[in-house]
């Protein structure tokens, strides 16, 4: 392996955003802790002249090559090129499509960038965002019936980054803060369409959370918020809340933001099944 000080060279080649390749390369180096990836983004490769620029990079910093190019020439040219000096390529999407074609027989469109038309699914990410973006923090609470989820928790369990990624997926997301001694929003408790989920968390864990965020402000004196106590009290309001409404309990302790948004998205189609059946 060609790599210098822990890290090597990853290039990644796209006729379309880039945003498969970066995603699949991430999940993959995050598996190797000791080794760190410098990363080179080609987005929008779609002539041979933008490819002899990248072909240059790559023999300037030898590395991993991966890439999403569905013009065969283009394919070619790099392949041959990264067999020539000697460095490693693989078409990500290259496999999947043979399996695709030999399944369905038949063969692909070729489409660059076909999983960006602005679809119908497109235009439902974006109304779930903007939805999401004016109903954060139990704003505007008078429209929580239309939400597909609705994200109850203490302070630092994650409610608005979750919301922000539930509406990538077109999940139109509200959340609302619990705060002991001040009572919810009446509209929470009649909610008929939404599903309710209500995030929790360790004592512990939202302690460690909530000193990150008062030292990245600058704040050192709020010890309300990071007293053990008050934040235990905190964590039972909030469950006995969660069992009074019959809301769903996830507990995001140890999860990150994405399988937290991956929990809430089974419940939601778990609900959807359900509804369907009676």
């Amino acid at each position: 392996m060609a790599n210098n000080n822990n890290y090597f060279h990853l290039h990644l080649v796209s006729d379309s955003t880039g945003e498969t390749l970066i995603t699949v390369a991430r999940a993959v180096a995050a598996q190797y802790a000791n080794v760190t990836p410098v990363e080179h983004v080609y987005p929008l490769v779609r002539s041979q002249k933008q490819l002899d620029r990248v072909l240059d990079e790559i023999e300037e910093a030898p590395g991993i090559v991966l890439f999403t190019l569905l013009e065969k020439d283009l394919v070619g040219r790099l392949e041959a090129k990264c067999k020539q000096i000697n460095v490693p390529s693989l078409s990500i999407i290259g496999p999947v499509m043979q399996l695709f074609q030999a399944y369905l027989g038949a063969a692909t469109t070729g489409r660059v960038g076909a999983q960006h038309t602005l679809n119908a699914e497109y235009f439902k990410r974006i109304d779930a965002l903007n939805y999401t973006m004016i109903h954060d923090d139990g704003q505007h609470v008078e429209g929580l019936e239309e939400a597909d989820v609705v994200l109850v928790g203490v302070s630092r369990t994650s409610k608005t980054p979750t919301s922000i990624y539930l509406a990538n997926r077109g999940v139109r997301t509200a959340n609302v803060p619990l705060v002991p001694g001040i009572a919810i929003p009446h509209q929470l408790e009649t909610l008929k369409k939404p599903l309710v989920v209500s995030l929790h968390a360790t004592p512990e864990r939202l302690i460690q959370v909530r000193q990150n965020r008062l030292l990245s402000m600058g704040d050192r004196d709020n010890d309300t918020y990071i007293d053990r106590q008050a934040v235990t009290d905190e964590v039972a309001f909030a469950r006995k809340l969660s069992v009074k409404f019959n809301w769903a309990l996830l507990d995001v302790t140890r999860r990150s933001i994405e399988e937290t948004a991956a929990a809430v998205l089974k419940l939601f189609a778990d609900r959807q099944r359900q509804r369907l059946s009676e």
